[in-house]
């Protein structure tokens, strides 16, 4: 919970704010306010734990909190993105601005149940989730945690996570046989030659990290590993500001002509 608390994470804002990607309502450590329950077939027949995907109002019921100041929270957030916008929004959200829609204690209730639903998903997405260590355990349930069901399109992450043999085999040599850290390291390189792990480099590292087995007796190293093998996406300057510049350039060049 005190990881996805963290701002290289979830982050923690205790007032209704909008998804940077689709500009639906947050709150806490990314707490989704009006997320519908959803079905979530286990399609893996050799797992027996099925998934759990409620909707927002039932797991609010589920921390305690009640029902109406659901309902409050959700009407300022509609007229303030109307008003706002998004973008004058996320300033407020940097600036501390936004008054406080939740207490610490109502913020960390959900933070909790929704902790709980992620770990309970984990263990459909893993056969041998018991089996992982508490590193491990901890990496798999903050995936689930930031991605939900999304996480069904790592079709070669989960496939070699849980050893089907067309994800495991294709990797070896014919004859040879995978040993715990091989299978491990290449866990972790189905995540790292993803377009998330190159998008969300500082959660990655640290997520990815954690799959290391020997991660417990040295966290830094397992880190420093991962970091060196990531390949952040470049993003390119803003074409007016070149165009700034540019033109800042020509400026000086004049006036030094002049001069």
């Amino acid at each position: 919970m005190s990881v996805l608390r963290d701002s290289e994470h979830e982050g923690w804002v205790l007032a209704a704010y909008p998804d940077p990607k689709t500009s639906r309502p947050l709150i806490g450590a990314g707490f989704g306010l009006d997320v519908a329950a959803t079905e979530h077939i286990q399609r893996d027949p050799l797992n027996p734990h099925p998934f759990l995907e409620p909707s927002a109002a039932q797991l609010w019921q589920a921390a305690g909190l009640d029902t109406e100041q659901l309902q409050s929270i959700l009407a300022q957030f509609d007229r303030e993105l109307n008003a706002w916008k998004k973008k004058n929004f996320r300033r407020r959200i940097k600036t501390h601005a936004l008054p406080p829609q939740l207490t610490q204690e109502q913020a960390l209730k959900l933070l909790r149940i929704s902790a709980i639903q992620a770990i309970h998903n984990a263990r459909a997405y893993c056969r041998e989730f018991d089996q992982l260590t508490a590193s491990q355990q901890m990496a798999l349930s903050q995936l689930v945690f930031q991605m939900g069901i999304n996480l069904e399109e790592f079709v070669q992450f989960l496939g070699t996570l849980n050893r089907e043999p067309s994800q495991t085999d294709s990797a070896q040599p014919e004859g040879s046989t995978e040993t715990e850290t091989e299978h491990w390291q290449t866990v972790q390189h189905t995540l790292i030659d993803s377009d998330w792990a190159r998008r969300y480099t500082g959660r990655a590292i640290t997520v990815i990290a954690m799959f290391n087995p020997r991660y417990a007796s040295n966290p830094t190293e397992a880190e420093r590993r991962v970091r060196a093998a990531i390949h952040p996406l470049v993003v390119p300057h803003h074409k007016k500001r070149h165009a700034a510049s540019v033109r800042a350039g020509k400026d000086t060049a004049a006036q030094t002509a002049v001069k």
